[in-house]
């Protein structure tokens, strides 16, 4: 039986009448996210027809998804709230904090000593508050959520940002900060400005070497990094019902990386399928009672122009398996040309390492598929060139193909099990190498591949690909390889093909696992106490924000010009930091030290004019926020791109930081930052951005009346006696206006709940 049945069968009970009443209000057919969006309206938002990219909305989420790292900062925040259980369920899932080393059982092992402080700290709070514990080595968080906790047609939300992952399932599955988790959790409306909707018809059906990965490689290529900010990305046609539930997941999952709110597919027999393997038949005995509210209604699809912003057609019988990076995930490159892309860019051709799993694509189809390619190479006297890793998604997939083999396929080739965790894919990865610094290639199965992301080194060049092109490639150990029309060399100097993979979707003999590694609240938490020792380095109870005032924004000076790309990751490095989560002094240690510094070109230096030298980002920012002088951030296009991290915004704001000016905000950084409390502002005139010099004092005018869709004022003084004013714009609503007021959005709330 699924978990919180009765909360699902409440929903599916009240879904037809919200959906028809949806419809008579627009007056028109839905495609499957504005019903699922307006079944989902908080009582605070009337129902009528929103302004798709204009109108912010109130909503009911049905459950809140947190991992490890991100949910340090969350369940401190909800700690303060003054309540005594989360209003929705909620879980919390260890599976960021184990670093890839050896193997499975020792990383494990080890990750549980050193990590204990934090586990202790999670599982306890999660015993008090109600909250579903998923214990280190129990999976990623959107595998677990895929096999135990969505479906179709729900809403959730989750502290990460491939929380879509879900939409594989046919769930608008939301990654959002942490403040945002609190709202859900302490029973407050959740914001979101209404999506925008971009429908992607695929056709034809996959065979061959081609696989969903390749869907969404396309589609990053087509849309790039920012092209689907504030939209939901709706799957649809003929090709979304003739692939899996898990590759439609795999689709969801990296729809982040082209800023999509999320993505999802319309309800289908193989979300039946995938339920019922799950030993969810209750979940899909009631889907299929509502089935026809579970996916978009047939005048969508027949005339996707007249009800989708934007529509983008695929057609999988000629999808070619793509490859892309390095760098940024929206770089595609079909496999037929990619050779002569790596010879033309002078990209490192030999292949160090194969990495396949991650929550993108660690299904048993996944891994079925790459092993059959495993079975090949012994069979046809092969030698794996290239290291080669496997990262199980769950505890529950990784018993189940061991049990059935696929684990020993890729050891007789190798290939080294890492734990059920995210590990190398977010930096958690103590790599094997003889010079850190040298050009290297290496490929994944992962989702993002961010400069340093992988392994620290920025001089990594890191591509994306299927688990099946991943495994080829690590067989062959040359990024020239084609494994469509190439042959290799094997033992005994005969040339030899990899014929195309071959896989089923879902296990033979089922799913089957001893522990899976959840472990329940107690029934009444009000006896359970939380310590934190105040001597702590991981963990740090939280001092709430103090309200920007108009004189503090007189006099400011510059904490960093970045330049060019400025992720998530750049504002707030993973890796070896995530030890730190949970201590916001100690994580602000590592602000901004990986974006470059326009003014210079280098990273992690930035001149400061009180202390007159060149010092680290996070040394300036506290020598100005000591010497009580506000500091301001400019970027560029697409910033705060990447992860959910909401330390990306508090860090900057404990620094002192006031306000961030960019010429483009990605989503969720834009939301996290005005949670903060802070300025998240943007150009009018993006080429506004070459004005600014280093040695500016800046001042920000017109906040004292701050109004929604009324534009700020940045005049900067520069040193020479001169003065240049340009406009800036800001999305802030009433309400979002008060969190700023409050010094930050939990202030606001604490306030609303009566919390001291």
């Amino acid at each position: 039986m699924a978990f919180d049945i009765d909360m699902i069968k409440a929903f599916y009970a009240s879904l037809p009448g919200k959906v028809d009443a949806a419809k008579k209000a627009l007056g028109r057919p839905l495609p499957l996210a504005e019903k699922i969006l307006y079944a989902h309206l908080h009582p605070e938002s009337t129902l009528h027809a929103y302004q798709r990219g204009k109108d912010y909305v109130f909503f009911a989420p049905d459950r809140v998804a947190m991992q490890d790292a991100t949910a340090q900062m969350a369940l401190l925040q909800f700690m303060t709230c003054g309540r005594t259980k989360t209003a929705v369920p909620s879980t919390v899932h260890c599976d960021h904090l184990i670093t890839a080393k050896i193997g499975a059982d020792t990383d494990l092992k080890v990750a549980i000593d050193i990590n204990s402080e934090v586990y202790d700290f999670l599982a306890t709070v999660s015993d008090k508050y109600g909250i579903g514990f998923w214990k280190p080595g129990s999976g990623i968080i959107h595998q677990i959520v895929l096999e135990n906790y969505a479906f179709p047609g729900a809403m959730m939300i989750g502290t990460d940002s491939h929380t879509p992952n879900a939409g594989g399932l046919g769930m608008v599955a939301i990654g959002v900060g942490g403040a945002d988790a609190v709202d859900v959790m302490v029973g407050m409306p959740w914001e979101l400005k209404m999506p925008k909707l971009i429908g992607v018809k695929l056709t034809g059906k996959l065979s061959g070497w081609a696989s969903p990965k390749d869907v969404i490689l396309k589609v990053a290529g087509i849309l790039t990094v920012k092209g689907g900010t504030g939209a939901i990305v709706e799957y649809f046609g003929p090709g979304a019902e003739a692939m899996s539930c898990t590759g439609k997941g795999t689709i969801c999952n990296m729809g982040a990386e082209i800023g999509a709110t999320t993505s999802l597919f319309g309800y289908d027999e193989s979300m039946g399928r995938y339920l019922r393997a799950t030993d969810r038949a209750d979940v899909a005995a009631l889907a299929d009672g509502v089935a026809a509210h579970l996916t978009g209604d047939a005048e969508c699809y027949a005339n996707p122009e007249q009800y989708f912003d934007r529509v983008i057609e695929i057609d999988l019988n000629t999808l070619e398996p793509h490859i892309n990076g390095p760098y940024t995930p929206d770089l595609a490159w079909p496999i037929s040309k990619f050779a002569q892309a790596v010879r033309d860019n002078d990209y490192p051709q030999k292949l160090e390492v194969g990495l396949i799993g991650s929550c993108t694509n660690s299904s048993y189809e996944d891994l079925d598929r790459a092993a059959s390619l495993a079975r090949q190479a012994v069979a046809k006297k092969l030698k794996v060139k290239s290291e080669f890793t496997v990262t199980p998604g769950s505890e529950q997939i990784r018993y189940t193909v061991e049990r059935d083999g696929l684990l020993a396929a890729f050891e007789d080739i190798g290939g080294v099990v890492l734990a059920n965790a995210c590990g190398p894919c977010i930096g958690q990865w103590s790599r094997h190498t003889d010079d850190p610094n040298r050009a290297n290639s290496i490929i994944t199965s992962f989702n993002r591949n961010f400069s340093k992301r992988n392994d620290g080194n920025p001089q990594t060049r890191s591509f994306v690909a299927s688990p099946e092109i991943v495994t080829a490639m690590a067989i062959a150990g040359d990024l020239t390889f084609n494994p469509l029309t190439d042959t290799l060399i094997n033992e005994d100097g005969q040339a030899v093909r990899l014929d195309p993979p071959t896989g089923v979707e879902l296990p033979p003999k089922g799913f089957a696992v001893q522990d899976a590694g959840f472990q329940a609240p107690a029934a009444d938490g009000s006896g359970v106490q939380i310590k934190v020792s105040p001597d702590s380095k991981r963990l740090q109870l939280l001092h709430p924000f103090k309200p920007i005032t108009q004189d503090q924004l007189k006099g400011m000076r510059i904490l960093i010009k970045a330049k060019g790309k400025c992720t998530t990751d750049h504002i707030s490095m993973a890796g070896p930091w995530l030890e730190f989560r949970g201590h916001l002094q100690n994580i602000s240690k590592n602000t901004f030290i990986s974006a470059m510094n326009y003014f210079n070109g280098e990273m992690n230096s930035v001149i400061n004019y009180e202390e007159d030298k060149y010092m680290p980002v996070p040394d300036s920012g506290l020598a100005y926020r000591d010497a009580g002088i506000s500091t301001v951030v400019f970027g560029e296009e697409n910033y705060g791109e990447g992860s959910s991290r909401e330390h990306a915004a508090m860090q900057p704001r404990f620094l002192g930081v006031k306000a961030v000016v960019v010429k483009s905000f990605a989503r969720i950084h834009e939301t996290n930052l005005k949670k903060q409390g802070m300025l998240a502002l943007t150009f009018v005139n993006p080429d506004d951005y070459e004005l600014i010099r280093q040695d500016d004092k800046i001042d920000l005018l017109g906040f004292s009346d701050m109004q929604p869709g009324k534009n700020l004022t940045v005049a900067l003084h520069h040193s020479d006696g001169s003065e240049d004013r340009f406009e800036v714009a800001h999305t802030y609503n009433e309400q979002q206006i008060d969190w700023v007021r409050a010094g930050s959005a939990l202030n606001k709330i604490r306030e609303e709940l009566g919390a001291s």
